[in-house]
């Protein structure tokens, strides 16, 4: 019915603009302007999420990364009660910056600090500690699961690096190890969710958000956002008075900015 009352318009723009060769022209003109404004509208939205977060459990060394990395030198830290953010020049020749947001990774305020910033990010940093990694990986991958089945995280897909920091310490576990036991760990977690998750903004789907492929041993391939490990060390191997070991964070802050 709807083509049957367009067609006497169409007839009209045939005649005007002298046939029907020029009509499919202007057809796919109107065609690719609409999805340049879609495309847009997309880069639009992503171009408004300025933050990188830093998450990870308590101890994991995300407050000296954070002061290392705006200004290179070594300071004492406690654990975080609130959320810490600046401005983060990503290049020394470039005017690119993001705003990064250092929160707290206490148990009972970690997800409340992610629900408030979780909308604005453009990419997460998740600060493991490779030395006590062993004892503390269910927790770590508990958090990491929490943080991959939220709704709001799905829909943007902020890319993800996993930090492995503490490198410094001749006990610390490489990143790939750290990745395998992960997986590992991530994948036994959503076998044995059986009820409905809530997401951190409280939206229910009446079900199991699926993480990963159904019928796959997960790993961080099957993710919608793009997941890197890097190793690192906050202190450095020289401690307090040396330099800090953040090249590959660095690397991949440039690439996301």
């Amino acid at each position: 019915a709807m083509a049957g009352g367009l067609e006497p318009h169409l007839e009209v723009l045939r005649r005007e603009l002298g046939g029907p060769a020029v009509l499919s022209v202007l057809i796919a003109l109107i065609v690719v302007a609409v999805t340049f404004l879609i495309w847009r509208f997309v880069q639009g939205r992503r171009s408004s999420r300025k933050a990188v977060l830093l998450l990870g459990l308590c101890d994991a060394g995300k407050t000296l990364l954070f002061a290392r990395l705006l200004s290179g030198r070594y300071r004492d830290t406690q654990t975080s009660i609130t959320d810490s953010s600046a401005v983060y020049r990503v290049s020394r020749d470039k005017s690119t910056n993001v705003t990064l947001i250092d929160l707290p990774g206490h148990e009972s305020l970690r997800l409340q600090f992610l629900e408030r910033f979780k909308a604005a990010a453009r990419a997460i940093v998740f600060v493991v500690d490779s030395v006590a990694f062993q004892r503390e990986v269910k927790d770590v991958a508990e958090f990491l699961y929490q943080v991959l089945v939220d709704s709001t995280v799905l829909r943007n897909a902020p890319a993800l690096l996993i930090a492995c920091n503490k490198q410094d310490v001749t006990m610390a576990k490489s990143a790939k190890l750290i990745q395998q036991q992960l997986e590992k760990e991530l994948n036994t977690l959503r076998v044995t969710r059986s009820a409905a998750p809530t997401s951190l903004d409280g939206s229910g789907t009446g079900g199991p958000a699926q993480l990963g492929k159904k019928g796959k041993d997960f790993d961080f391939s099957q993710l919608p956002m793009k997941v890197e490990f890097v190793e690192c060390s906050a202190r450095g191997s020289k401690g307090e008075e040396g330099e800090a070991d953040l090249e590959g964070l660095e690397k991949w802050l440039v690439k996301v900015a």
